[in-house]
């Protein structure tokens, strides 16, 4: 039988790719991290890393093991949280994978009101590309995600989280920070700062483009940048224009650093959404903070999203 504290003890080494460290993490001496992946390899009947004076690395067999150990852990966690559970007490730790800027700004503050509520769970929010936010979830490594289109698929299930907006900034000295609006055709002149492939902020786009029947061909792409952040200071620089969160860019609107402008006849809206597996097991914190989300006390958060003040 396969044991966990072993498999974990794994997971570790695996991740640091070196025993001293994975001893630091889990606060274990070195010789028992050792004793314990030997331990391992001995009943698995295989070698898990190679060693060498220069450090040490997965063997193939060792890189197949990893992503089930980790499926193996959580389950364990999962399976002391439901019993613990059934003494009338919440507890638990709740992973929640997130794709969207805005659930980055969003979701912390409700974990930040879950955890008031419920101070026996634990929240970890970490951050993943969107493809990724669901593979976690399938693979049992998250309890939910949180991505910026519907999902669809046997054993999942989606509910609608918050309405996201998005806008058109650009930097403070540009022309257009002095117009109330522009017109679609004026942006395929202008140098624009683009959300990397895959992001929800360049898909919305370009399908409200499409309406005006302007492709991706026509513009004038300078940058593409897969991180909100990095692009609202790219654009406060003066580099171009760009579509982003509005949460990604209050504070440099509210420093005049950059200007929201807005574009005749765009709707720049898209859903955020909530997903969880509908074929786990019972979990009495995934539930309470699926329901909590739409707690009416946490409606100031929620309109945040999709507020627009001129």
């Amino acid at each position: 039988m396969l044991d966990i504290t072993r498999l974990n003890t794994f997971v570790c080494a695996a991740e640091t790719l070196s025993f001293s460290e994975a001893g630091k993490r889990l606060h274990l001496a070195q010789s028992t991290i050792s004793h314990h992946i030997k331990t391992l390899e001995k009943n698995l009947g295989v070698d898990l890393f190679e060693r060498s004076g220069s450090g040490i690395k997965l063997t193939e067999a060792g890189r197949l093991l990893l992503p089930h150990a980790r499926k193996l852990i959580h389950q364990s966690i999962d399976i002391r949280e439901m019993m613990g559970s059934l003494q009338q007490r919440i507890v638990g730790h709740l992973r929640i994978a997130c794709s969207t800027t805005a659930g980055k700004y969003v979701l912390p503050q409700l974990a930040a009101r879950f955890r008031e509520r419920n101070p026996l769970i634990s929240v970890s929010i970490p951050a993943c590309s969107p493809e990724n936010a669901i593979q976690r979830l399938v693979d049992g490594e998250s309890n939910l995600a949180v991505v910026s289109y519907e999902v669809s698929g046997e054993g999942l299930e989606h509910q609608e989280f918050a309405t996201d907006s998005i806008i058109l900034i650009v930097p403070a000295g540009h022309l257009w920070a002095r117009r109330s609006s522009i017109d679609p055709e004026e942006l395929i002149e202008e140098r624009i700062v683009m959300r990397s492939p895959g992001s929800g902020t360049r898909r919305v786009l370009l399908a409200e483009l499409a309406k005006h029947d302007i492709g991706i061909d026509d513009l004038n792409i300078f940058l593409e940048l897969g991180n909100a952040e990095a692009i609202v200071r790219t654009v406060a620089e003066g580099y171009g224009v760009s579509f982003v969160s509005r949460l990604a860019t209050e504070c440099l609107l509210a420093r005049r650093e950059v200007v929201e402008v807005l574009v005749n006849d765009f709707d720049l809206h898209r859903k955020i959404y909530m997903v969880r597996r509908t074929i786990d097991a019972p979990n009495r914190a995934q539930d309470a903070f699926w329901r909590f989300i739409h707690d009416p006390a946490n409606a100031d958060l929620l309109r945040m999203l999709g507020s627009r003040e001129h």
